[in-house]
């Protein structure tokens, strides 16, 4: 069994407890941390994916959303810049989705 499919059995049987009326002060402090932490860890990845981005504008005089809509249009050249720029950019987009389902789901 991997650890994902082990973590993810583990989540659904706090689940379970808890819709069951399970209650407890550690479980909700080390659930609240985690989150914490991986929210933290996303903004740090995302800022530093920022600051590459950034400097590729900056390179090319072009924003990363008009670059990404251009290059996925064929507009642009197949330069190795423009490969990692793109992966940049759309890794940088998931992380933002991610962050944002963490944010949403703050209390």
């Amino acid at each position: 069994m991997t650890v994902q499919v082990t973590t993810l059995h583990k989540l659904q049987t706090l689940e379970f407890l808890y819709r069951q009326g399970y209650q407890s002060d550690l479980v909700d402090r080390t659930v609240d941390k985690v989150i914490d932490l991986e929210r933290a860890r996303l903004r740090q990845e995302l800022a530093d994916l920022q600051t590459r981005l950034e400097a590729f504008e900056q390179a090319y005089h072009m924003a990363s959303a008009d670059f990404s809509r251009r290059f996925h249009a064929g507009e642009l050249g197949d330069e190795a810049d423009f490969f990692q720029w793109s992966a940049f950019h759309d890794i940088a987009q998931a992380l933002r989705k991610r962050l944002q389902e963490f944010e949403s789901e703050a209390v």
